[in-house]
Order: structure tokens, then C-alpha cells, then sequence
């Protein structure tokens, strides 16, 4: 597979001169490779931020490098990598200039100098990857959360990257909204093998993701499938992570004298069981 991101031992502090001041990443490393959905979790000033400031080029590590798309990310090919980046932000309302949604998503690849016709072509495509195409002449303001998020991703979409970033992109959306952004995601992950790196408090989202990184303290504590780092189960409770509702429910019945089979990230999971368990007899 290939690689898509690699961080090799990076460290970075705001405030480097002072001697023994605590780092914001902390010799960290993992790798994303081409079509994964990687998640990273942990507690506000975990350092999940300066992470995907450290990806965008934003901020450069003083220890340790990063490579996107195999090459280390110097201030030389800065913006050559960042067009290979897409990101969605937290709050959709400021992330709209266009006066229409067609304006919108075409604003990246006028900038870019994307030919007129290429321009049009990629905007009606990427609008329609995320189910938003009859929506191209309606203004950003009249939709929904969920809509202007899917909008954003349709932006991003257009200029084709190799890489899609989601900061903290469901967290002010309504219930409706944040399950039409990771539907929207999973499925373009299926048909067209999108890279996600997501930075969420939402163990929920979390748990749609291939691998988990567990931030805690500038460190990376811990990293494994939803499985393996939800099953630090009260360890991630006392970093100020919340376990998914199926697994606090699964606990709490165990500790009632229910008796189930193991752990359950998802509500299906603890049902089948359940019945299988209890009611199947």
C-alpha cells in the first residue's frame, strides 16, 4: 500500500527556550497509508491540533520529520503538499465564501488556475459525490449544518486530494446532520478510496475509523483498532475520554448480573447479544 503520511519521532514545543517546558507533541509516529481512515482522540491540549498543524505545514517540527506522499515536508514544497491536502473545519458557517454553493466549490480551482471548462466539470462531479449536485444555485446560508459540511467536502473534493482532514467537523452539528457527514465520508471511502485522518471528541465517529490514535499529553499513548482502544475501557475514562454508549451500557448491565459475551462498540452488537444471551434460551 502506499503511503500516504508518515510522522517519524516528531516533537514540537511553543516555547522551545524554555528548558524543561512541556511539549505539545512529544516524539510521536505513526503512518497513513492510502485509503485508511485513521482517527485521532484525546482530551483538549492532548495535541491533537498541533498535529494537523504539523500536517498542513503551519507549524515545523523541531525534532523528527514528516513525509507526505513519501517526501519530507520542508517550507521548499510546502505548497505543493498542501494541494494534495483537503481539509473541512468545525465551524461550516466560516468556511463559505462563494455567494452560491457552485461558487463556493469552484472559488479553491479559480485560484489554482483550473481551466473554465475543467473547473465546471469538477464542480458538478464533486457536488454530486456527496449528494449535494441539486443544491448548486442555492445559497450556503439556507442549508443545514450536515449540508454546508458536505458542501465544504464537496471543496475539497474538487481539488482532488490525496488526503482528506476533518478537524473537529462534526462536533457542532445536530444529531442529523453529523450522520450525513460520516455517511458521506464512508461512502466516498468506498467508492473511490478516500484517506481520512479525523481529529474528533466523538468516540462515535472514532469508531468508523480503521485505527485509532489516543493522544494524551503531548504523547501518543496508544494506537490499535476501535476494538483494541476502547477495551482500555476505564484507563481512557480517566484521561477525559468517553466510551462508546454501547460499551458504558455493557458494563452497566455486567454490573447488574446481565450476563453478555465480552465488550460491544456498537448498539447492534449489544443487542444481538443480548438476545442471544438472555431471550434465545
Amino acid at each position: 500500500m502506499n503511503e500516504i503520511l508518515s510522522f517519524n519521532n516528531v516533537s514540537f514545543s511553543y516555547t522551545p527556550d524554555i528548558k524543561d517546558s512541556r511539549k505539545a507533541v512529544d516524539n510521536v509516529s505513526f503512518s497513513i497509508n492510502e485509503g485508511e481512515w485513521i482517527a485521532i482522540v484525546g482530551h483538549n491540549g492532548s495535541g491533537k491540533s498541533t498535529l494537523v498543524k504539523l500536517v498542513c505545514g503551519l507549524l515545523f517540527p523541531q525534532d523528527g520529520e514528516i513525509r507526505v506522499m513519501q517526501n519530507v515536508l520542508t517550507e521548499d514544497n510546502l505548497w505543493e503538499t498542501r494541494s494534495s491536502i483537503g481539509m473541512v473545519f468545525q465551524n461550516p458557517d466560516n468556511q463559505f465564501v462563494g455567494a452560491t454553493v457552485q461558487d463556493d466549490v469552484a472559488f479553491a480551482l479559480e485560484n489554482n488556475g483550473v481551466p473554465f471548462e475543467d473547473m465546471v466539470e469538477r464542480v458538478h462531479l464533486s457536488l454530486k459525490q456527496v449528494k449535494m449536485d441539486n443544491f448548486l444555485n442555492h445559497e450556503p446560508h439556507h442549508l443545514s449544518g450536515g449540508q454546508k459540511q458536505r458542501v465544504a467536502i464537496a471543496g475539497a473534493l474538487a481539488m482532488r486530494p490525496k488526503l482528506l482532514i476533518l478537524d473537529e467537523s462534526t462536533s457542532m452539528l445536530d444529531p442529523q446532520g453529523r450522520e450525513e457527514v460520516l455517511q458521506t465520508v464512508q461512502t466516498l471511502r468506498d467508492e473511490i478510496g478516500l484517506t481520512v485522518l479525523s481529529i474528533t471528541h466523538d468516540v462515535e465517529e472514532a469508531l468508523l475509523a480503521d485505527r485509532i490514535l489516543f493522544m494524551n499529553a503531548g504523547k501518543k499513548y496508544a494506537e490499535g483498532t476501535p476494538q483494541e482502544i476502547f477495551a482500555l475501557g476505564d484507563k481512557l475514562v480517566e484521561f477525559g475520554l468517553e466510551l462508546p454508549f454501547a460499551t458504558r451500557m455493557t458494563n452497566l448491565l455486567q454490573s447488574e448480573g446481565v450476563q453478555l459475551v465480552g465488550q460491544h462498540m456498537t448498539e447492534e452488537e449489544l443487542v444481538n447479544d443480548l438476545w442471544t444471551s438472555n431471550f434465545n434460551k
